[in-house]
């Protein structure tokens, strides 16, 4: 049975929108053994039979393609001259051509990409880098989510919103328009394995950026993104997201790079502690070393350190199952959050019939390993209502954050949309035993 007292449900509900679309990179398969032809693969096929249109054919099916995309996009025409750019010399011969064959070629490697169409959900919450105009007593805030859609595959997804001083909650609209990204790998990465930057200064809105795979250990999905305000010893302020990257084979953790919400880098994180899911960073150093909660036993909470921020090993396991609600594993609900009794860190624990329900712990500020005390009931799990969905009887959330001494948290429900709930510190410390 869930503390319902403890949590002040918010009329808050963001859900899954299929009209978002962004306009993303489209390579067509060529692994059959029968994919070549005289030698020409099947890009550059495709290119030919643009070229070889008569002038007449090309206007017409530009104006249709343009007519189309127009509806839904910005810049229709500098996406798909970049998009040109992109395969230039690379999926097909350098070509000189005409700007109406650029632009046509580009359409032909691109398609429209519903990010959000099946499910919004699992969200984390940070503050805004820029908290200028805010009122005095409140905080604007950026939330990420999991956007799902063609393929079951998972991309980032942004909101904005405003925590008022009496702990009401209000989310920006979304822009109607969703704008990728301009990709570059990161010189000097490893081979086989670059990260990549993501330039996103053609958003307006930081609700237009969606982070979509990229790589090919991602290209199944970026999944449940962990968002902290990490402040270095320096006083310097970095956002950092730890998330999943599956493959379609297989799992590990990878690392988001931000300092404006505009220019990302996404890197992965390697050692034998990242290959499951659930890392989530320590918002600064302590004693000196970078501090991260994982999970990779599947079952216990655990403790890393490292002077590497992109190298975990080892570890400490911390927090256990010990409650019915919570027998099959426990795992955090983003990264912990400095207030003056420790740190405190919400969780979540599956029960029976594999429920998910939301509690908290407390560390203690100096030694994390340390658990000081945790909730003996969740205090929040899905109602009646709340219950079916995508997946049933799932609570999570991959963030909170407190304003004064209130926690914001966003969660989500049966794997298909999000709200928010406020819950008063004091109360919920006092839960604790």
């Amino acid at each position: 049975m869930a503390n319902d007292d403890l949590a002040t449900h918010l009329p808050i509900t963001l859900r899954p929108d299929p009209k978002r679309v962004a306009i993303r990179p489209f390579t067509p398969a060529d692994d059959s053994p029968h994919a070549a032809v005289d030698g020409r693969p099947r890009a550059q096929r495709i290119a030919d039979r643009v070229l070889a249109l008569s002038a007449a054919d090309l206007t017409i099916d530009l104006k249709r393609v343009m007519s189309g995309l127009s509806e839904h996009h910005r810049d229709v025409n500098m996406v798909l001259r970049r998009r040109f750019h992109e395969v230039d010399g690379l999926l097909i011969d350098h070509c000189s051509v005409s700007e109406e064959q650029a632009l046509l070629i580009g359409a032909y490697f691109s398609e429209e990409y519903a990010f959000e169409a099946a499910a919004l959900f699992n969200p984390s919450i940070v503050a805004h880098p820029d908290q200028s105009g805010v009122q005095p007593g409140a905080r604007r805030f950026v939330l990420s989510l999991r956007g799902v859609g063609e393929g079951h595959v998972s991309s980032v997804t942004f909101r904005t919103g405003i925590c008022d001083a009496d702990g009401s909650v209000t989310v920006d609209p979304p822009g109607l328009q969703a704008v990728a990204p301009r990709i570059e790998k990161i010189p000097g990465g490893a081979p086989d394995d670059p990260g990549v930057r993501l330039f996103c200064e053609d958003s307006r809105d930081l609700s237009e950026v969606v982070i979509f795979p990229i790589t090919i250990n991602q290209r199944h999905g970026i999944e449940d993104v962990r968002l902290v305000r990490f402040v270095d010893d320096d006083g310097n302020v970095t956002y950092f997201g730890t998330y999943t990257a599956f493959s379609g084979e297989a799992i590990r953790q990878e690392m988001l790079r931000t300092t404006d919400f505009v220019t990302f880098e996404l890197n992965a994180l390697r050692g034998d502690a990242t290959a499951n899911k659930g890392m989530a960073l320590f918002p600064r150093r302590i004693n000196g070393r970078y501090a991260m909660l994982g999970r990779q036993d599947h079952e216990n909470i655990w403790l890393l350190t490292s002077d590497d921020l992109y190298n975990w090993t080892g570890g400490t396991r911390i927090v256990s199952p010990r409650w019915d609600w919570e027998f099959v594993q426990i795992g955090n609900g983003g990264s912990p959050i400095e207030i003056d009794e420790g740190w405190l860190v919400i969780t979540h624990g599956v029960g029976p019939v594999r429920n998910y329900c939301l509690g908290a712990c407390l560390l203690d500020r100096d030694d994390p390993t340390k658990l000081l005390a945790r909730t003996t009931y969740p205090i929040l799990q899905p109602r009646a209502e709340e219950r079916y969905g995508y997946v049933p009887n799932v609570a999570y959330t991959c963030g909170a954050m407190v304003h004064g001494r209130t926690l914001i948290l966003p969660y989500a429900l049966a794997d298909s949309f999000t709200t928010f709930a406020t819950v008063p510190l004091d109360r919920l410390l006092h839960a604790m035993a």
